[in-house]
């Protein structure tokens, strides 16, 4: 089959590599669409930093150039031992694989599973013409949903166990910074979880336009004034939730700054750097400071197949859909920030 397959960085080649078989509890797809992410970018513009090319992965022990894409869809062709799903149905994974027997996973915190490993990250993933997975982390896709669409499910995911870990309720004065792609799947899902206020920040552009189009109540351009814009906004003492989904320097601390006294910060973005807050004031005021990783499967990957279904994300945020021999031009486009929106791979066309 060909494999889009990381070597290092600015090396990702498509390559002609053995189709695999699906072990126990493992169903064999023939992929339809896969997506690539801001972590596929990084270390293809600086890895590895997370492929485990020069260090062997301690669970999966994959070591070497590997197959990458955590984002993806596809028909089931072939069932393993124990396996359920028929034949012919289309679904779509979750890519990270826990083993539902440790403390986390029996707590429902799969997504910290002390055996976690994500496929396409950790071991061979999606961005090819098959992959073989683990029955548990897929669901299936619902009828006349678009593979376009179906496409986004695994990052929407992600933005609605985010959009959960905010606790948000009816009513609440919420604040979103950053309206890039995982800002936006942030938006979709606080719309689909509560009825609240939504003050969204980015700087001037295609990012709020769309934003505003999805639901937020209104739209605040980033920049010196910003805060006090928000402030305006959403009034004394400060916001309920403030979400922090850019990962800009400095952000965490605006976020702090307009949650007000007993309010939650949701840290979604990544920095490049260490930041430091002001922990005094968040104990003098006892705010609460949450993080977000990936996705709880059984949570949160249906929903966000539904929810594609009934809503225009996939208009708002596809990109494109380019043939499997376009992956390094594309990582590339998305390594130097010329993509607003999700771009997708088919690995079925050339």
């Amino acid at each position: 089959m060909r494999a889009a397959v990381y070597h290092g960085p600015h090396d990702v080649r498509v390559e002609e590599v053995p189709t695999p078989r699906p072990g126990e509890g493992e169903v064999l797809l023939r992929v339809v669409r896969s997506g690539m992410c801001g972590t596929d970018a990084t270390d293809w513009k600086a890895g590895p930093k997370t492929f485990p090319v020069n260090r062997r992965h301690p669970v999966t022990g994959h070591q070497g150039p590997m197959i990458i894409g955590h984002e993806f869809i596809g028909e089931v062709i072939e069932q393993g031992e124990g396996a359920t799903t028929p034949v012919g149905t289309v679904v779509a994974s979750g890519a990270g694989v826990s083993c539902g027997r440790c403390d986390r996973c029996l707590q429902g915190r799969t997504n910290l599973c002390r055996r976690y490993y994500t496929l396409g990250l950790n071991t061979a993933g999606g961005m090819a013409e098959f992959v073989a997975v683990p029955e548990s982390t897929v669901a299936v896709v619902p009828d006349g949903l678009p593979p376009d669409a179906a496409g986004l499910a695994q990052p929407l995911a992600v933005g609605l166990h985010a959009a959960r870990r905010a606790g948000a309720r009816d009513g609440d004065r919420v604040v979103l910074i950053g309206a890039g792609a995982i800002g936006t799947f942030v938006l979709a899902g606080l719309r689909s979880l509560a009825d609240v206020d939504l003050t969204v920040v980015d700087f001037a552009g295609p990012r709020l336009e769309r934003a505003e189009r999805l639901g937020a109540t209104r739209c605040v351009d980033a920049g010196p004034e910003a805060a006090a814009k928000v402030m305006a906004a959403v009034g004394a003492p400060g916001a309920d939730v403030v979400i922090e989904a850019s990962g800009a320097p400095g952000q965490l601390t605006v976020a702090i700054g307009l949650t007000r006294p007993g309010g939650t910060i949701l840290q979604v973005g990544l920095p490049a750097q260490p930041q430091e807050i002001d922990v005094w004031s968040m104990v003098m005021q006892e705010k609460t400071l949450q993080t977000t990783l990936a996705h709880v499967c059984g949570e949160d990957l249906a929903p966000a197949l539904d929810l594609l279904a009934t809503t225009s994300l996939v208009e708002e945020l596809l990109d494109g859909v380019h043939p499997l021999e376009a992956i390094g031009e594309q990582l590339d486009r998305l390594a130097s920030g010329q993509v607003e929106g999700k771009i997708l791979i088919d690995p079925t066309v050339t």
